[in-house]
């Protein structure tokens, strides 16, 4: 199988990430509506839970650029992917039980934690089964 699919994988992911840059810095107040709307108990108004909101959403907004330049060069940067997918496999499994420490929905933790590892058990596939010209890599 070609570099293509891995290429995409990790453009689409990068693209999507990069959609956290606009929540870091949207009005407090749409924090605070979506945080409702999606059934939470009210955003508490404090400095330090809008800090950590938006910090979050820049650490996702880097991760997707870097997922972006990485894309850009699968030669120069393929020693990352194999991180990455262990990463993101290891981060998944985090967010389970932080998730679940913090006593969020069980849609919320299951959907995020999963999809998690599954994106990053995507991505260990693509990278073992992915090479360019259609070889494998390693």
């Amino acid at each position: 199988m070609s570099d293509k699919p891995l290429k995409w994988f990790l453009q689409a992911v990068g693209g999507v990430s990069l959609f956290a840059f606009g929540a870091a810095v949207m009005p407090a107040h749409w924090i605070t509506q979506i945080s409702l709307s999606l059934g939470f108990d009210p955003f508490p108004d404090s400095p330090l839970t809008f800090y950590l909101a938006r910090h979050l959403s820049l650490m996702y907004g880097f991760v997707g650029a870097v997922l972006l330049v990485v894309a850009s060069d699968l030669t120069r940067y393929r020693p990352l992917i194999a991180l990455a997918a262990a990463g993101t496999v290891i981060l998944g499994v985090l967010q389970l039980l932080i998730d679940w420490l913090a006593g969020l929905p069980s849609w919320w933790t299951w959907g995020e934690s999963m999809s998690t590892v599954a994106g990053g058990l995507c991505l260990f596939w693509l990278d073992r089964n992915c090479g360019p010209d259609g070889d494998k890599q390693r």
